[in-house]
């Protein structure tokens, strides 16, 4: 694996919303193949980085820069970012009452064809592949018949987060605490689901608070965020010390 192939620069990166800056200064390197968690005390702007890196419409870039594959992609709109391989994993995914999920995932695979240059695929194959996948994150096949995220549980949500994720196979996934609200189980099945999803063509973001995702996962690299930049970058064992220690103590 090369990871001198670099796949996301953030440069001194300035971002505010409703005239509030939020992001001061942010810098980030990601290569192809790399794992990277932002930790960070509740208003440190990891949320925040994950949706401008998204392209979220109400979050204004007022310095710096977002290169995707050293595209400029700074002010480009979330579909083109989409469609250029970025993955955005919600905290909180929506429910979309009246849309089955199996009819949402394939629109969405099939858009990410087109955008390739691929074939799209028919509702039958889409049917068996999809299966495949659902087994791989221990998740129930009735899921797929039922309206999208409504009357699911935090960990049926986000494992249909990492369906998704899965199914689209993208180049850069930004899971915005895909742990919380997870009990033991689900966590260690969304653990396992992202190690078979991670390969050396991609890339992942991962934003949480806590220490046993990270166990599970083995990043290449933990950042710790306060007052909107990257204050301190190391390897796992970091997330160690700030569970032993606490934030204050680390800056």
């Amino acid at each position: 694996m090369c990871k001198s192939e670099e796949i996301l620069r953030i440069d001194n990166l300035h971002v505010s919303i409703k005239n509030e800056c939020i992001l001061k200064g942010l810098n980030l390197s990601i290569n192809k193949g790399e794992i990277h968690v932002i930790m960070g005390k509740n208003g440190s702007g990891k949320s925040t980085l994950a949706k401008v890196i998204s392209g979220h419409p109400l979050y204004n870039v007022t310095h710096g820069k977002i290169l995707l594959k050293n595209e400029d992609i700074t002010h480009a709109d979330p579909d083109y970012r989409a469609h250029q391989g970025i993955f955005l994993g919600f905290q909180y995914p929506v429910e979309v009452p009246g849309v089955s999920n199996i009819d949402f995932l394939r629109m969405a695979y099939n858009s990410r064809k087109k955008i390739l240059n691929e074939d799209e695929i028919d509702p039958l194959s889409f049917f068996e592949l999809v299966n495949q996948k659902i087994k791989n994150i221990n998740m129930s096949p009735l899921f797929l018949e039922r309206s999208l995220n409504e009357g699911f549980s935090g960990g049926e949500k986000k494992k249909n987060e990492i369906l998704q994720m899965s199914l689209l196979d993208t180049e850069l996934s930004v899971l915005d605490e895909i742990d919380s609200g997870l009990d033991v189980d689900a966590l260690r099945d969304i653990a396992d689901s992202i190690k078979n999803f991670h390969k050396s063509h991609n890339s992942l973001i991962m934003i949480t608070h806590y220490q046993k995702l990270i166990e599970y996962i083995n990043p290449d690299y933990v950042h710790i965020m306060d007052n909107g930049s990257i204050k301190l970058s190391g390897n796992k064992s970091l997330a160690i010390q700030i569970d032993q220690y606490g934030y204050e103590n680390l800056m």
